[in-house]
């Protein structure tokens, strides 16, 4: 008798060795192209995005600027009520969506 559980238990195990299912975990890495822009001083930006900038949000201050290759300008602003935005524009001062 003893040989019939030993031999049901090593059967048993081997079952559930068999219903164990092992899923592999597919991971899938999203990775956002860096940002093609270098800060530049604030004193850099051009004379038409300040004026843009006042027209658009008054009050609103640059408090870091970023020029890219295409020479696209990201700007992170501060506005009068203490929101802040980022911004985008050419060097002619027109804004850009992104």
């Amino acid at each position: 008798m003893f040989a019939a559980v030993l031999s049901l238990g090593t059967m048993t195990a081997f079952a559930q060795e068999e219903e164990t299912v092992v899923a592999e975990e597919v991971v899938t890495e999203v990775v956002e192209a860096q940002d093609a822009y270098a800060e530049v001083a604030v004193e850099e930006v051009p004379a038409a995005i300040s004026e843009a900038l006042e027209a658009a949000h008054p009050g609103a201050t640059i408090s870091k600027a970023y020029l890219s290759e295409e020479a696209e300008y990201k700007l992170e602003v501060a506005k009068e009520d203490g929101e802040t935005a980022e911004l985008y524009a050419d060097a002619e001062g027109n804004w850009i969506e992104k």
